[in-house]
């Protein structure tokens, strides 16, 4: 990596930031945890620095001094029952004005390196069949969280014009692996209790990530000499139909894959009468990205292939179950 200087690291306690900050300290690097509230360590060994609520007026410079690098994983997330009076303004705020707020303030204090955690979602909610994402599309996010992340990287890419710090963003499918929440670990918890799924006919294509190998992408853009600011794709480099992966999962489990051929159009229009449209899309839809820019430019390949990640992600949820 460029020296041994110092990483500070937002979202340090949440599903990446912590293996991430674990990974770090391995490979004998510093780290110093943005914490929001004084409390638990991730990672033994790291230093820890409370900066409060994250937004557009958060006080940075405690945190940033005598440091090298800025990994930003701290985000608002899909709120599936949000309670915000608006969404979009409270997006806005915490991904888009904070995430400037933070790389002007990372500059002014000498930060050589910013790595943003952004989505995939800002090249859109799907693809062609056969027309992966690549980083010269136009993007086109779709709600407050993509154009948020969409808002950021703009931000980024003017404050990467005007000073020296170099600006990576990285846009990642849906990452799993141990730690997973959300739809990922229902759907394990379904194919664990043997409940049957309609997705028998299920033959979309959709990239993934690996937690595993997004924490190395994270680390190759660290170790890398000489980096341009920009955006880049990043995935296990495959691609899998929701049907295979859930007989993957369920093989992995020791469980039977109880998938019902029933018609995707007849799951789609279900969708549409139950108000499920979007969940129903993410089940059947395509969105594949083409992850080589990174690979041609940084010399990165994933580390960790689909079935090994898929693995990794059953044992600690069998470890749970202890």
């Amino acid at each position: 990596m460029r020296g041994a200087g110092k990483v500070l690291v937002t979202g340090a306690t949440g599903f990446v930031g912590r293996p991430l900050c674990e990974r770090l300290r391995n490979e004998g690097r510093q780290v110093r945890a943005a914490l929001r509230r004084a409390g638990p360590l991730p990672v033994a060994g790291i230093e820890p620095v409370e900066v409060g609520e994250i937004g557009p007026d958060t006080d940075w410079r405690a945190a940033l001094q005598g440091v090298d690098a800025v990994v930003h994983l701290a985000a608002r997330v899909h709120q599936m029952d949000d309670q915000a009076g608006d969404p979009v303004a409270a997006y806005r705020r915490v991904n888009a004005l904070a995430t400037a707020a933070l790389a002007k303030a990372a500059a002014e204090a000498g930060v050589r390196r910013f790595i943003f955690a952004s989505s995939i979602k800002v090249n859109g909610e799907a693809t062609a069949p056969g027309r992966p994402f690549k980083e010269a599309d136009m993007p086109q996010p779709h709600g407050p969280y993509a154009q948020s992340k969409w808002a950021a990287e703009q931000a980024l890419r003017r404050i990467a014009r005007r000073t020296d710090m170099e600006i990576v963003s990285l846009r990642p499918p849906l990452v799993y692996g141990p730690g997973v929440g959300a739809n990922f670990l229902r759907l394990l918890d379904w194919i664990e209790a043997g409940r049957p799924l309609p997705l028998g006919l299920a033959e979309n294509r959709r990239s993934l990530l690996y937690l595993g190998n997004l924490i190395d992408a994270m680390l190759a853009c660290l170790r890398a000499p000489g980096i341009v600011s920009q955006a880049y794709l990043v995935s296990d480099g495959e691609t899998v139909s929701t049907r295979d992966l859930i007989r993957m999962l369920a093989r992995e489990l020791g469980r039977p894959a109880r998938l019902l051929p029933v018609p995707p159009a007849l799951l789609r229009h279900l969708g549409r009468c139950l108000g499920r449209r979007a969940e129903v899309q993410r089940l059947l839809g395509e969105l594949t990205l083409d992850g080589g820019l990174m690979q041609r430019e940084l010399g990165w390949h994933p580390p960790h292939g689909l079935s090994e990640g898929l693995a990794a992600t059953v044992r600690w949820y069998k470890s749970r179950q202890v």
